[in-house]
């Protein structure tokens, strides 16, 4: 008996005649089309979104609103929590929840426990919230538990950093215009982008991002973008450079989908949306 009548049929067709089928098949965490500029500029991606919300009242953080994709025929999905930041809570940075969803993710934005909650606390509640998306929420089954991550704007930046040492299986996170008092993160394992805003007066990237970065390992899958003449708040409203390279870089190293390697590396050029980016380019 020949080996490809074993095989379903499509399977076989798409071995034989070198279709694309066997290439998803060598990754199973790949979702959607190829990306182009266009796919990942755009303001929705090729899935559609469907949302959920939860009470303040569950415990360890604030609650918060669930955006995933609607339908589950593609499997399931890789999930990232988001945090607010000082004073902030998750309006502030709900326009990243279906955009990043629509994307191929789950994505829970949440509200802290209490608006002034620090970042190590914040830290807390977004693995708080990846916790309870994966065990107890309504979309716990579209969800693959081994690829998860954290992202946070100013102090829930700097959660995001605390989360990332604290769990190291974590497949990605990204600090917005992070604030900590603590610049060392040499202990992280995590995949990071680090986003900073050249004209941040609250969270100076002289003091806050650079040294974030610079402090990772120089082993450590890492990058750091330097959004041109923006302010600490850039990450508050609907960013096309911001959404840009987080899809890219969630996409990389949380569906291990080196699809996206291309926007990554080489780094792109100064611009007038790029003040600086560095990076050690995918350990592919």
């Amino acid at each position: 008996m020949q080996l490809r009548t074993l095989l379903p049929a499509a399977l076989s067709v798409a071995l034989l005649s070198g279709g694309t089928f066997a290439q998803a098949a060598e990754n199973p965490y790949e979702r959607g089309p190829a990306p182009t500029n266009s796919s990942i500029e755009a303001s929705r991606g090729p899935f559609a979104v469907s949302e959920t919300s939860v009470s303040s009242l569950v415990t360890g953080f604030g609650g918060g609103t669930i955006y995933y994709p609607t339908s589950t025929a593609s499997g399931t999905f890789g999930a990232v929590a988001v945090s607010p930041g000082y004073t902030g809570t998750q309006s502030s940075i709900s326009w990243l929840g279906p955009r990043l969803a629509s994307q191929g993710f789950v994505v829970f934005t949440i509200d802290t426990n209490t608006i002034y909650d620090q970042p190590d606390s914040r830290a807390s509640q977004l693995l708080a919230a990846l916790d309870y998306l994966t065990q107890q929420s309504s979309v716990r089954s579209r969800i693959d538990t081994s690829r998860l991550g954290v992202m946070g704007h100013s102090m829930g930046g700097g959660g995001t950093l605390r989360a990332a040492s604290q769990r190291p299986s974590l497949q990605a996170a990204i600090p917005l215009t992070g604030w900590h008092t603590t610049k060392n993160w040499s202990s992280v394992r995590v995949p990071t982008l680090v986003i900073g805003a050249e004209s941040d007066s609250i969270a100076p990237v002289s003091s806050h991002s650079e040294p974030f970065y610079t402090s990772l390992p120089s082993t450590l899958d890492k990058a750091y973008l330097e959004l041109n003449n923006a302010s600490h708040f850039a990450p508050n409203t609907s960013n096309t450079t911001i959404a840009k390279y987080s899809i890219s870089w969630l996409k990389r190293f949380i569906d291990n989908d080196t699809r996206y390697e291309q926007f990554l590396c080489p780094a792109p050029g100064r611009s007038t949306l790029i003040e600086e980016y560095r990076d050690t380019c995918p350990h592919s």
